[in-house]
């Protein structure tokens, strides 16, 4: 029946092992695979890049869209200033006029001309020069007065408007020698804006023309700021119209504006300025081609009232812009998650070739235990068979050399020399001494063969049976803490007995004290076996836990010089350690560590 019983439980742990590998071997299988949380860290990871992208990419579009619209604002500010700029120029130029009390010449309107500096003061300016109003009935008069300075001044072209508007002086006078004398009334929008600078006393431009000193013949416009006959009002369109005496002016060459005061080298967009749909500036014609973006990054149009015109201004995003607004940030983001997404890919992979690969060494380690195994098996069986044989086969013949010893002694006592019944004596002591090294060879071999479980010990009573079954002198005395430890009994009491048994068998006097102490110290037992004998050298206490080894003669001490050996393999076997202490005089400690079983 306990046979049968041993064998059932063998088999259940047997099932529940298989179980147990079969299910650890299908997790290593499993984690070899490509699952959802694999694919699904890779999504994550791709939305992520793709996401931070996009935010970067966004971003950086802003600030370039935010530097689009500074530019652009940039360029119309600076030709407002500047239109501000020329404007002060020509009410300078009506204020010099109304101070002089006489009507100026040619040749006071030069030198004033030439205190501005003209070219360096107003850079993009054409020139300054001096319109005046003249009835059509005073032409010649007017001609006569002005060629006794200038003799080749004339009036031109004939028309047959009612008023004349000759552009009187000019400076500086060799750029627009070819203006002088000009008749601006005989053109529509020359004359325009002639009429409404007179009749809102304003600065006013006029619309697109093409002057007569540009040889190119590109756009350009005047610049007309009015004066009046002095000591007459000009406070109603009325009054101005009865008190105009003429206008200050200024021709422009819109390219030589724009050059002036927008530098192509130094801005980032191209503008193209137009005036009631006539063009009046275009990069695209007056700079160079690489300048211009051909597809730009941003447009926009804006309308400006510029002294009684409304301009149409265009500005693009130009290459310079586009160079400037480069940024690779977003890329390098992209490029950055890509190698993250493709590195997250290859650790898996790598992963799961891993596994496969252990689940590969693993089986192949399986295989070569299960060998191992089944020879460590047949290995224990034979060694389980020699401890029969040692403890039948060879003990048998011993135990009758010890009786046929005895039969000797006991009937032939009275006729055998002392020296044979010394011998007879000793071969009687060698015999005891090999049947007790075969009972402890038999005690090695089985430890480990049969699991004891932890019961509740009391160490003082445990020590003191051992102590009184032992053959002592009754010098000897134990001192033992009582204590109750959890403790599997037999293997406790097998060690206590072979350091106790040790404690006696090695004193080298008649009296001795064995002292056996407790204490526990990090979830492990510690029991001290202490004596007062004879101390174990440094050197020899590696020695003296080998099997078969004693410190003194056999003759001297009886035993098989395998206490300490089979003790520290019982204890080691249950997961503690056995170390020895001493100072190799006097005295020796042997100390137990034995784990703490927490009773369930």
């Amino acid at each position: 029946i306990f046979n049968t019983t041993f064998r059932d439980v063998l088999m259940n742990n047997e099932t529940t092992d298989i179980t147990h590998t079969d299910i650890e071997r299908q997790k290593l299988i499993d984690s070899s695979r490509f699952h959802g949380v694999h694919w699904l860290i890779l999504a994550l990871s791709s939305i992520l890049t793709v996401g931070a992208w996009y935010i970067a990419s966004e971003q950086v579009n802003k600030r370039i869209a935010e530097r689009f619209e500074r530019e652009s604002l940039h360029v119309i500010e600076l030709v407002k200033e500047r239109m501000q700029l020329y404007e002060h120029a020509l009410w300078g130029a009506v204020a010099h006029i109304d101070a002089n009390e006489l009507e100026i010449d040619n040749k006071q309107w030069q030198n004033y001309s030439n205190s501005l500096r003209i070219d360096e003061t107003y850079p993009g300016i054409n020139g300054l020069g001096v319109i005046y109003k003249v009835k059509k009935d005073q032409r010649l008069s007017f001609i006569e007065k002005h060629k006794k300075n200038r003799p080749d001044f004339v009036v031109h072209p004939s028309h047959n408007a009612y008023e004349l508007w000759p552009i009187t002086f000019i400076e500086p006078l060799i750029t627009n020698k070819q203006a002088v004398g000009l008749d601006v009334a005989f053109e529509e929008n020359r004359y325009l804006g002639v009429k409404k600078a007179r009749d809102t006393g304003l600065a006013q431009l006029t619309g697109p023309i093409t002057l007569v000193q540009d040889a190119k013949k590109t756009p350009g416009f005047l610049f007309y700021a009015p004066f009046y006959k002095k000591g007459m009002s000009h406070s109603t369109i009325s009054e101005r119209q009865a008190a105009i005496e003429g206008v200050a002016y200024a021709p422009f060459i819109m390219s030589k504006l724009i050059s002036g005061t927008l530098a192509v080298d130094q801005r980032h967009v191209s503008i193209k300025i137009s005036d009631a749909g006539q063009s009046l500036y275009n990069d695209m014609d007056n700079t160079l081609a690489d300048k211009i973006d051909p597809k730009p990054l941003f447009s926009k149009r804006v309308d400006v009232d510029f002294y009684g015109r409304k301009w149409q201004v265009t500005i693009n995003s130009n290459l310079n812009f586009r160079k400037a607004s480069g940024s690779n940030q977003p890329y390098f983001i992209l490029a950055g998650g890509v190698v993250i997404d493709l590195l997250l890919l290859a650790l898996f992979i790598v992963l799961s070739r891993s596994n496969k690969q252990a689940l590969i060494y693993a089986d192949e380690i399986t295989r070569e235990l299960k060998i191992k195994t089944t020879r460590l098996t047949k290995s224990n069986q034979d060694l389980e068979q020699f401890a029969y044989v040692a403890s039948h086969d060879l003990k048998s013949p011993l135990n009758a050399m010890r009786k046929l010893v005895s039969w000797i002694t006991e009937d032939c006592d009275s006729i055998l020399p002392d020296s044979s019944k010394e011998h007879l004596k000793l071969l009687n002591n060698r015999s005891e001494r090999m049947n007790k090294l075969l009972d402890d060879l038999l005690d090695y071999a089985r430890i480990g063969r049969h699991e004891f479980k932890a019961k509740p010990l009391d160490l003082k009573a445990t020590a003191n049976d051992i102590f009184s079954l032992l053959d002592h002198p009754i010098t000897f005395k134990l001192s033992v803490e009582k204590q109750v430890l959890l403790l599997p009994r037999t293997p406790i009491e097998v060690v206590l007995r072979n350091l106790i048994s040790n404690a006696i068998k090695h004193h080298d006097k008649t009296e001795g004290h064995i002292q056996i102490h407790y204490k526990a110290v990090n979830d492990m037992h510690i029991i001290s076996v202490e004596d007062d004998g004879p101390g174990i050298p440094v050197e020899l206490f590696d020695k003296a836990v080998e099997m078969f080894q004693t410190l003194r003669p056999r003759d001297k001490v009886e035993g098989s010089g395998m206490g300490l050996s089979l003790s520290k393999k019982t204890v080691e076997h249950y997961g503690g350690s056995l170390t020895i202490q001493s100072d190799g005089v006097r005295g020796t400690t042997i100390v137990l560590t034995w784990p703490i079983t927490k009773e369930k």
